[in-house]
């Protein structure tokens, strides 16, 4: 989904956002909608999806519904981000929408607590739905904040690793047994790796947090750990060790596959996230972390070698729990001001535990299921790769970073450590995080 800002440059302009969310208390729904949803109407759908097979699916979705509740019709605006978004709740009106979606989980806290999206606790309740029998309890996590309701899950991803089977073949690797362990996989990543020069022919993978998806939060989830944050709502960062055991061994892999600055000059040949001259479709890296979407772009691109998926390797004493990624995806929420609740209420009920609407559009988007009955479904049309990732997405400890009050403020304040730290410029990395974790308490005591 090229529209997603998923990378730790993107997640950086979310800082914009967050300051648009804390002013847009626009009022959380009073929960007596009086709009008859049996009525006719027509409701205002905000999406941020841009390519333009992604929007045509999306379209599709909503055809589906106006199709089960023919008295409702929906006007479907694209392309719209976190930005923009935040604006239009801001400002609210006639002009805004009644139904939005977003990409940045991270930014769940926010919406919740600011009151930018409306309470969904009083729809639930009166269509009498059972959460716990419908969606996995990751994504029922990252959709709340702290008790409170306001979003709920609108597909997943699943990320796991993308690896070149010929070039394992051709190191004299098993291309049938990927690494399951950190130690495994610096050593398959040492082999796969050709020199050439003061560049590489080929990098066995790029450990770097400006690289495409090596950002903190999904190396984290590889890490067994305790959250981010305590039960007093303090930062864990310097108290749990696997936070500098990740980073540790981050740095570790940076060092001995060239060092920061060989790795990053190597990272500016890259083509585009989103093209066709991806370094994994060119053959410029030979193993790459990634969410489930990237294998309707190797497709795409005709690459030229054998694809290979698996989970993310895990920490080497924590072999039992192999088969665990990050988890993350869309949420959808309905804004405050709508005069249209009701109405709104039904799109996003349709649109996220229809069984066959989230089928439909995951088959045309190429995403993993968010409910239960979805992930069964036999309707599932996929690459037999994909099942990796339902897998992933199923397993009892796949996990996604936690909520705050600020959104993604605390995980751009861990990654500015993480980035000194890999570059050598943190030569205490235990008073950098105690320094960084008293950063993130801070900055959410300001929020509150």
């Amino acid at each position: 989904m090229p529209a997603r800002p998923r990378r730790a440059a993107a997640a950086l302009a979310t800082t914009a956002s967050i300051a648009l969310f804390a002013s847009a208390c626009t009022g959380s729904a009073n929960n007596a909608a009086a709009d008859d949803p049996n009525a006719q109407t027509t409701i205002t759908f905000w999406h941020g999806w841009q390519d333009p097979a992604e929007v045509k699916a999306i379209t599709d979705n909503v055809a589906r519904f106006e199709k089960a509740h023919p008295n409702i019709k929906v006007k479907v605006v694209g392309g719209i981000n976190d930005d923009k978004l935040g604006q239009a709740l801001r400002a609210g009106g006639s002009n805004g929408p009644d139904v939005v979606s977003s990409f940045t989980t991270s930014n769940v806290g926010k919406f919740c607590s600011s009151g930018a999206l409306a309470d969904l606790k009083p729809f639930i309740e009166k269509d009498k739905l059972d959460l716990d029998k419908i969606f996995p309890k990751v994504l029922q996590e990252y959709t709340q904040f702290e008790g409170k309701r306001c979003s709920l899950p609108l597909l997943s991803d699943a990320y796991g690793l993308y690896y070149n089977k010929d070039a394992f073949k051709a190191a004299g690797l098993d291309p049938e047994a990927p690494p399951k362990t950190w130690s495994e996989f610096a050593k398959v990543a040492k082999t796969l790796t050709k020199p050439k020069g003061d560049s590489y022919e080929r990098l066995g993978f790029m450990p770097n947090y400006l690289g495409y998806e090596t950002v903190v939060e999904h190396y984290m989830s590889q890490w067994k750990h305790n959250g981010y944050f305590d039960a007093d709502g303090r930062s864990t960062v310097a108290k749990d060790p696997a936070f500098a055991e990740m980073m540790t061994y981050q740095k570790s892999l940076v060092d001995s596959l060239g060092g920061f600055q060989k790795l990053d000059k190597y990272r500016t040949t890259f083509g585009d996230e989103w093209g066709a001259k991806h370094p994994f479709h060119t053959g410029q890296v030979a193993m790459q972390l990634d969410g489930e979407w990237r294998l309707n772009f190797i497709k795409k691109a005709d690459v030229g070698f054998d694809v290979g998926v698996a989970p993310l390797p895990v920490a080497d004493d924590e072999i039992a729990e192999y088969g665990k990624g990050y988890l993350s995806g869309t949420i959808m929420g309905i804004a405050p001001q709508s005069k249209k609740q009701n109405a709104a209420w039904e799109l996003l009920k349709f649109m996220t535990t229809d069984t066959d609407a989230v089928v439909g559009f995951a088959n045309d988007i190429g995403n993993v299921p968010s409910t239960l009955e979805a992930l069964k479904s036999p309707a599932l049309k996929f690459d037999p790769r994909f099942k990796t990732f339902l897998e992933i997405a199923q397993h009892p400890e796949s996990t996604t970073m936690d909520g705050a009050v600020n959104g993604a403020s605390y995980q751009e304040t861990l990654s500015a450590l993480a980035h000194k730290y890999e570059k050598g410029q943190v030569p205490d990395l235990k008073k950098g995080l105690a320094d960084t974790a008293a950063q993130i308490d801070r900055d959410i005591a300001a929020t509150k």
